[in-house]
């Protein structure tokens, strides 16, 4: 065992690993950690398949400290001597301490089942035995089923033609379908969004602008390589006048509710990213004028309506 020196801050290390019979090891009594037969099982073919890649940590009098079950696979192996590292620099309470730190720490940390499940695809379909990672055969049969399931929605995605040179609908088109109007417009311009409603107001509003967090690639997308960002999602420095201007628009023509589909994150440089606030809105006869871009919250006397941010949570 080597020490670093505690005045630099440092940790102690382990300078070497040993090879010792597997007789010459003590179990601790009090290890409250259970290994059952199969898990024993799963552990020796773990080692068989990969090699010893973990040493057993004992202390000064070759208790061990941590790879109760690695030397009971060992055991069941037939192996005469495994690999050890020798921690001597512990108190009693830190031996006693470590032996559930080692295993609790592990427990706590979690799994990405969309990157797991493409990990385990691809080895599947590399022959490799997955059975020999640990997960039981529900857990696999789970993740693999989401992996041919996320494989098949890229295998029939719908292809995106090429643009054509000269659009078929401009701005300032407005397309009647049924009971239903699509306009060709601009959220922000006021006009633009008075057409398309006929000289009504709207009973409600439920829309969700851009998030401005320039979003790309899902963790599946990085993993075969794909680049897909979303389109026109951010605007920059460009996006709190973009949304204030759009929310004034939706308040001028609405006279019920408005939600507004919103990430937490989207709104750096705006107030209505934390604290939103009440304000009365002035509008002339002809639409919105005056305005307060403090405002994250803002009332229109015309409607009577408020608009609301509905925070959707860090993207």
């Amino acid at each position: 065992m080597t020490d670093t020196s505690q005045s630099a801050g440092l940790v102690v290390l382990a300078d070497r690993i040993e090879l010792w019979p597997t007789d010459r090891l003590r179990p601790c009594e009090r290890n409250p950690r259970t290994h059952s037969e199969a898990q024993v099982d799963q552990i020796a073919a773990s080692v068989v398949e990969f090699g010893w890649t973990n040493s057993i940590l004992i202390d000064e009098n070759a208790g061990i400290l941590a790879g109760h079950g690695r030397l009971l696979a060992a055991r069941k192996l037939g192996l005469a001597e495994v690999p050890v590292i020798r921690l001597d620099h512990l108190t009693e309470a830190q031996k006693r301490a470590y032996l559930i730190a080692n295993n609790q720490l592990a427990l706590q940390t979690g799994w990405s089942d969309e990157l797991l499940a493409a990990e385990l695809a691809w080895l599947r379909d590399e022959r490799f035995d997955v059975d020999l990672i640990g997960f039981d055969a529900s857990e696999l049969e789970r993740l693999l089923a989401l992996a041919d399931s996320e494989a098949a929605s890229d295998e029939t995605e719908d292809e995106v033609s090429e643009p054509p040179e000269e659009p078929v609908s401009k701005p300032g088109d407005l397309w009647v379908l049924g009971n239903h109007r699509l306009p060709c417009g601009d959220a922000t311009v006021l006009s633009d969004i008075e057409r398309v409603l006929g000289g009504q107001l709207a009973d409600i509003t439920f829309c969700d602008p851009p998030y401005n967090v320039d979003y790309a690639n899902s963790p599946k997308d990085k993993l075969r390589g794909k680049h897909r960002p979303i389109l026109n999602d951010n605007l920059g420095d460009g996006f709190e006048a973009f949304l204030y201007d759009a929310c004034v628009n939706i308040l001028w023509v609405t006279k019920g509710a408005c939600y507004i589909c919103m990430s937490s994150r989207s709104c750096t440089g705006c107030s209505a990213r934390s604290r939103p606030r009440a304000a009365s809105g002035q509008h002339s006869s002809s639409g919105p004028s005056t305005r307060s871009r403090s405002a994250g919250l803002v009332r229109s006397p015309r409607s009577g309506g408020r608009v609301v941010l509905r925070q959707a949570g860090p993207q």
